[in-house]
Formats: C-alpha cells, structure tokens, sequence
C-alpha cells in the first residue's frame, strides 16, 4: 500500500484535467455567449476541447481502425481480428481476411512493451496486410491484470515470444520493433536449441537497444546515473483501487508518459498551441493530423515493475544480450546457436532512442548464421518513429524488408536449383568433345567429294552441340556412298584390289559409331533443351536431322 496513494493521486490528476476540458467546453459553448462580437469564447471552447480530449486518450486503449481491405480482386473484404493464442499478459492476434486468397508471407509482429499499446503499429500493420498474412503480439495494461496472475519479467517475456513462435510454425518472418528487438533474439536462441523445427525463416530487427553502448543517448545515459534502489523507489508504483489490477506493482503509463513529453516538451507545447488555434478558427477535425498522432502517443499503458526493472538492470546496466550472458531460469542463452534464420537489421540516421549501431550489434552475435544470411539498413532521415511507420517505411524500408524476406523463405529456396543450368550444359558439352575427334574420320575418304563438308564446321566450334551435329551428317552419308561403291564392284565383277577394299571397309566400321553418337546427342539433346539455353535449340534440331537421314 506504500504506493498506492501516488497512483490514484496521478489519476485524481488526469480526471480532474479532463473535467476542467469538458467543462470550459460546456460553459463557452452556450448559444447566449454567439450575441457577444469578443472572440474570447471560442478560444475557452477551443482550449476546452483539446484539454478534454487529450487527458480522456490516456487511460482509453484505441480501436485498431482496419475494418475493410481491398483485395486484388477489387472488392472489399471484411477484416477480422482473431484471438490465436490468449495468455494472461498478452495475446497472439491474427488480421484475418475472409474470402482472400492465403498470402504466402506469415508475418509476426513483435510489438513493444514500453508504455504504448501495441496499435502503435497500426500503419505498419496496414501496410503489411496488402501482400501478407499479418499477427501481432498485443499486450495487456498491466492495471487490469489481477495480482493472481503472477510476476511477468524479461524471462517471461522471452517465454511468451517463443510460444508465440512455435504456434506459428516454421513458415514465420518474425519482425520486431523497437524494445523487444534483443528479446526477440533471445527467443529465437531458444527455440534454435529446444525447438529447431519451429525457428522462424527470418527476422528482422527495427530499432532495438541490442548493445545500448554501442552509441549512447539520453535513454541510455539515465539508467547508467539512477541505481536500481533509485528506479524502485520513484519509478513504480502500486495499482489503485479502481482497477482489477489493485495492488500489483507496475510503472505507470503516465509517468511514462511524462518523461517522453519532456524529452520533446517545446515540439508538444508548440503543438498544442497550433490546434487549440485552428479549432478555435473552426478548422479542427475530429481526425486531423493532430488528432490522428496524439490519439495514439498519448494512450500509455502500465507495464509491470518486474519487467522495467529487470529490463534496465539485466538489458541496459548489466547488458546481458550484447554480451550473450542472457539467461532464463538460471540457464545460458547462446545466440550463437542460431545457425538457419536470416536476420537484418534496420535503424534510424536520426534515432534519439535507439540510435545507429545499437541494433546492428546483433549481427556480430550471430556467430553460426552465414554471412550471406545476414544484412543491415540504415534510413539517414529517419527518426525513431519513422523507421516502422511514415513515410520513411512506406517507400523505403518496407520494400527492402519484404525482399529479404522473399529471398529467405522457404518458397524461393525450392526454387533456388535453377541456375544449375550452366552446369547441365556443360555436362553435354563432354561429349560433343568427345566426338569431336571422330570428325577427322572423312579424311581417310578424302577423295570423296562429301569429306570436304566435315571440315566445314570447325570454325563454328564456340557452339558447344554445333560441331557434333555437323559431324553427324558426313557420318551418316559415307557408309551409304560406300555401300553403294561396293555394290557397283560387285555388279561389274571387276577385281578390286586390297587396299581399295580396306577403305571401304573403313568407312563400315564407322558406322556403328555414327549410331552411337546419334544416340548420345538424342540423350543429351533433351537435358540442354531443359536448361533452356538459347545455344542448344539449334542443335537438337540439327542432331534430329541427322537421324532421320
């Protein structure tokens, strides 16, 4: 009960603010105060307004938004949002599409644990959902979680993933934003050594603090300066008696909220100024550009104090998983285990919370996957949001994603023995070499007037199948002229003498091998036609000639 009385004192805060909105919009908005020509009144209206609605979003969890989706076929199909697998601290959701044909890509969503809900991924999720089957990891506010339900820590986190993952089955492109990236790792570690049937085809890392020292920022440098007994005693808090969660330790959503305000305060002040003045000029909408970020920047989310504190002592101070010393219920975690899933990396140029070379550190871990498995982007204009929604991921990170992932799954790799081609070429090129001395026989019938055209073809030689076609035709037509030859001596009954009648014979023993190696090119000449290479097209229809002759 020690905290309990500085939780709801926040939330007698908060409400007390949105009263204060809700009634300067009641009170000015009175159709008596139109007849007074002063503007002062639409300015208290205004500034009630956006009061009101900015204190109600921070303790309201937003809608996701997607309910239609326009398939290739041009009609709108419904979207539903199924409930895969449900746990007391977070669920496994599915973006289901009805009357869609089955994407090929299974997409994972890691969603963060920061102090946002995981809609914050609500535009990634739509872009994703055109070409992909897309789930998500959609954790609850630790507020409404009964006390019952048990601590959730790091280990616990990790657990969850790897659950998450063997659901899904092999067939996973896993992509994790931001905080979970070095736990998502770990995860996949696991199941490389407990599971490995069930490892995902890929993953992707997007802003994550694998190794917070490999750049340092401001996040980082506040949990080197506060001890962990500091974090404890000012940074979590007992659960009031308004919600289920009563009692259980947490670190509030406002709070956390607070401190990202003051890491930008001038940006947020000069943009709440800017909206109170064009809604008091009658140019606010309920879903302006305004509206449609803070909506979602301002629902925060209580998370459990277990897992804050053992994130910032055991991932930040004691860095863990940048030193692959992670371990869950006192045993090793070994990313070196990771030997089959391809993994990149993407990160911000202008990341002030997990800045460049933070998340790219992993690939050093990863000491058993190939170097042609691994590869990293940095988006130079990009900040921390932009790297996983804006524009920034819609024209250039998503493009790059979905290729790697095309490249590594599994339906490109039955596909991979086609540029085996050359080799099946090369492998019929052998015995058109072979029979490429046998060319040279019609030079023992030189004074006969076909030897002169198995000559011709040695030129043509860079055609692999060309000179064996060519060689096949004077070998075919000599046995017959000296059949035929043999046929008129015997008419004539003339004496032939012993030297004539070994070239002829010559010519005989040769046939034989004519056959043979019209046999062998009719074999090789179909595996060439396989390879689909343009040189050997000629030449089966050359080779095919020659037999019928």
């Amino acid at each position: 009960m020690r905290y309990m009385a500085t939780y709801d004192m926040m939330e007698t805060v908060r409400n007390a603010n949105q009263w204060l909105g809700a009634t300067a919009l009641s009170f000015a908005s009175y159709p008596i105060f139109s007849m007074t020509p002063n503007p002062a009144f639409q300015w208290i209206s205004a500034w009630g307004e956006v009061t009101e609605r900015t204190f109600d979003r921070m303790v309201t969890k937003p809608d996701w938004g997607i309910r239609t989706f326009t398939c290739d076929d041009g009609k709108d199909h419904l979207v539903s949002i199924d409930t895969i697998v449900e746990k007391p601290f977070g669920n496994l959701i599915q973006f289901a599409v009805p009357g869609r044909k089955p994407m090929k890509r299974r997409i994972l969503l890691i969603a963060p644990m920061s102090g946002h809900y995981a809609t914050l991924l609500r535009s990634t999720v739509k872009s994703l959902l055109v070409h992909c089957e897309v789930f998500i990891t959609d954790w609850h506010n630790a507020r409404d979680i009964p006390v019952s339900a048990g601590k959730f820590d790091v280990e616990d986190y990790t657990m969850y993933l790897a659950e998450f993952m063997r659901e899904m089955g092999p067939d996973t492109h896993v992509i994790a934003v931001c905080q979970p990236a070095p736990l998502a790792l770990a995860a996949t570690a696991l199941l490389a050594e407990d599971h490995p049937e069930a490892q995902p085809r890929t993953l992707t890392l997007i802003g994550g603090p694998v190794n917070p020292d490999a750049n340092p920022t401001e996040v980082t440098d506040f949990g080197r300066r506060v001890t962990m007994g500091q974090l404890e005693g000012t940074m979590t808090q007992r659960v009031g008696f308004k919600y289920p969660g009563v009692g259980r330790m947490v670190y509030p959503g406002l709070l956390q909220l607070a401190s990202f305000i003051s890491m930008n305060s001038e940006k947020h002040t000069r943009a709440f100024s800017d909206q109170i003045a064009r809604v008091a000029k009658g140019e606010g909408g309920d879903h302006d550009r305004h509206n449609r970020f803070y909506d979602e920047y301002l629902a925060v989310m209580d998370m459990p104090a277990e897992f804050y504190l053992s994130t910032v002592e055991r991932l930040f101070k004691g860095l863990e998983i940048a030193n692959n010393e992670f371990t869950i219920n006192g045993r090793q975690i070994d990313i070196g285990k990771i030997t089959t899933v391809a993994v990149k990396t993407v990160e911000g140029g202008h990341d002030d919370i997990s800045a460049p070379g933070q998340c790219v550190a992993a690939l050093d871990l990863l000491t058993g996957v190939p170097a042609e498995k691994k590869a990293s982007h940095v988006e130079p204009d990009a900040g921390h949001y932009g790297i996983f929604a804006g524009r920034s991921w819609r024209n250039n990170i998503r493009p790059l994603v979905l290729a790697f992932i095309d490249r590594n799954s599994g339906q490109v790799a039955e596909k991979a023995p086609a540029p085996q081609a050359p080799a099946a070429r090369s492998s019929n090129v052998e015995p058109s070499k072979a029979e490429t001395p046998k060319a040279q026989a019609p030079n023992s019938a030189a004074p006969k007037p076909q030897a002169p055209k198995a000559a011709a073809p040695k030129p043509q030689a860079p055609k692999a199948q060309a000179p064996e076609a060519e060689a096949a035709k004077p070998e075919t037509a000599k046995p017959e002229a000296s059949k035929s030859e043999a046929s008129k001596s015997e008419a004539s009954k003339s004496e032939a003498s012993k030297s004539e009648a070994s070239k002829s014979e010559a010519p005989k023993s040769q046939a034989p091998k004519t056959k043979t190696a019209d046999k062998s090119a009719a074999q090789d000449t179909p595996d060439a036609a396989k390879s689909g290479t343009d040189d050997t097209k000629p030449a089966t229809k050359r080779s095919g000639k020659s037999a019928a002759a």
